[in-house]
């Protein structure tokens, strides 16, 4: 006798093929979960389309048993885990996940004992003037995945409003400054000298490389980089835009002898010290306290910051005199209005494009006095 997948059953009928329906409980139907269907003879297409409405039923029961869980659990430390189970939360990327739960780590450090119906936006608000002492970045994309945690609460019906929906975020400044070449070189010979920085140093070295942002970096994974053709592959954490990159021979050298030290792991340059056997990736904050260690001890301008090196690279291609399309298959943009924020004017840019219109203008001078 051939099991029938949950809820389909079988009709006979005299004189032609069995036919099938699905035919789960009523509360589902009423719930708007599933429909009752009517199917053909064609048992195997019956148990596809059987398996794909039985996976909506197991979705909502399991949804539901949150709420449920939810209702007797009502810490906020409690629902970022239920968060975490959510399937909003299982369908995010790997880097954006544990980017997310340091950040929601740092919301259950704060209040986490606290009833989740009980925080308000003074109290939000309060919260997120602690995390602006730490950087407004910071304190804005602290508030980002706080406000993800309220809006799961939302969609399960515990609470109406979201606390972090109605703070005034604070905008970040327009920075203009650049490293130079001399700086960077600086940096990493401290960095590759002590064998605690030499991690941060090959993330620098990237980013500075390749013009991309630090997060991207201290995620990258050894999937990305294809040792036989020497190229980087990164699809963006940001935007999700993919570029395709070339390694010059000194990264090269350096990646490959990261490799022997550390491919046994995923990541391409991780926190070097375990963390339960477990390599990790550096968290931004140790990141930039790193960094400022290392740039204090290459004696470097106290207003140089990692975060420059993106505006760095693109910075030069400018004065180099590469085309925008150019630059932008390196950083990722595809809109101009995007590159722009990290373009600075500077007078190298300006003589060169000064020189070559001058040089222009006179070569059609000589072409029409040779008319």
């Amino acid at each position: 006798m051939t099991n029938l997948p949950r809820f389909v059953q079988k009709r006979k009928q005299p004189k032609s093929a069995a036919s099938y329906r699905f035919n789960p409980p009523q509360y589902l139907v009423d719930a708007g979960v599933v429909e009752r269907k009517e199917w053909g003879s064609d048992l195997k297409q019956v148990k596809l389309l059987a398996k794909e409405l039985n996976d909506s039923i197991d979705t909502y029961r399991e949804e539901l048993s949150k709420v449920l869980t939810i209702k007797t659990s009502s810490t906020v430390a409690n629902l970022s885990h239920y968060y975490y189970a959510s399937n909003d939360f299982k369908a995010l990327r790997h880097t954006t996940k544990v980017d997310y739960k340091y950040f929601i780590g740092l919301l259950c450090a704060a209040i986490g004992h606290r009833r989740y119906d009980s925080i308000t936006s003074k109290v939000a608000k309060e919260l997120y003037e602690q995390w602006v002492t730490r950087g407004i970045s910071y304190a804005n994309h602290a508030a980002t995945c706080a406000s993800r945690v309220f809006n799961y609460a939302i969609e399960m019906e515990q609470v109406t409003v979201n606390p972090f929906t109605n703070i005034k975020r604070k905008s970040i400044p327009q920075r203009k400054v650049v490293w130079t070449h001399a700086n960077v070189v600086s940096f990493l010979d401290v960095a590759f000298n002590k064998y605690e920085y030499r991690n941060v140093g090959l993330i620098v070295a990237m980013a500075y490389q390749w013009c991309q942002r630090l997060g991207d970096m201290r995620m990258l994974t050894w999937n990305s980089i294809d040792f036989q053709r020497q190229r980087m592959y990164l699809e963006q954490s940001k935007r999700r835009a993919e570029v395709f990159l070339p390694i010059d021979d000194e990264l090269f050298a350096m990646i490959n002898d990261q490799y022997e030290d550390f491919g046994f792991q995923s990541y391409v340059s991780p926190h070097p010290q375990p963390v339960d056997g477990a390599f990790n990736p550096y968290a931004m904050e140790r990141l930039s306290k790193v960094g400022r260690k290392i740039m204090r001890e290459a004696e470097l301008p106290d207003d140089l910051r990692l975060m420059d090196l993106r505006r760095t690279g693109v910075t030069q291609m400018m004065e180099a005199g590469v085309p925008l399309p150019q630059i932008m298959s390196v950083t990722g943009h595809t809109h101009v209005a995007s590159v722009k924020p990290y373009m600075k004017n500077t007078f190298t840019s300006a003589n060169n494009a000064l020189t070559a219109r001058s040089a222009h203008v006179e070569s059609n001078t000589v072409s029409n006095i040779g008319i």
